[in-house]
């Protein structure tokens, strides 16, 4: 299995800055994806930010279960996106935002997770095209 270390954590506060400002938005119910190009220097295709909302959830440690169920689906389910980037070259920086106010099960998340894998890289390879 591929792990998921510290270097795909993104923490540049003004990477993350301009992601909002200037990157683009997919959504795929309950997640919504902020994304762009990066310029790191990381040896990862791409860094990401996992979020859940304190107004969607108020304790933290259902906010924290969340994250890491989060984060244990785009380990699993990554391959494809990498794939895809390793092929181009290219680096991208990632927001994820959970939007649901109930946690859905390991299974929903992962259809949900893959729906939105999906949904990126088709908006990315026809990016390529142009």
């Amino acid at each position: 299995m591929e792990h998921f270390g510290k270097a795909y954590k993104l923490c540049s506060r003004k990477t993350i800055d301009s992601l909002f400002k200037e990157g683009k938005q997919l959504r795929a119910f309950p997640l919504t994806v902020y994304y762009s190009e990066s310029k790191s220097i990381e040896k990862v295709p791409f860094q990401v930010v996992l979020s859940a909302p304190k107004r969607q959830f108020r304790r933290a440690h259902d906010r924290n279960y969340v994250k890491r169920l989060m984060k244990e689906v785009l380990r699993r389910e990554k391959q494809p996106l990498e794939e895809l980037l390793n092929a181009s070259g290219k680096q991208l920086s990632l927001f994820i935002v959970y939007t649901n106010k109930e946690v859905l099960t390991y299974r929903e998340l992962e259809k949900c997770v893959q729906k939105l894998i999906g949904k990126l890289i088709a908006e990315l390879t026809e990016s390529n095209q142009n």
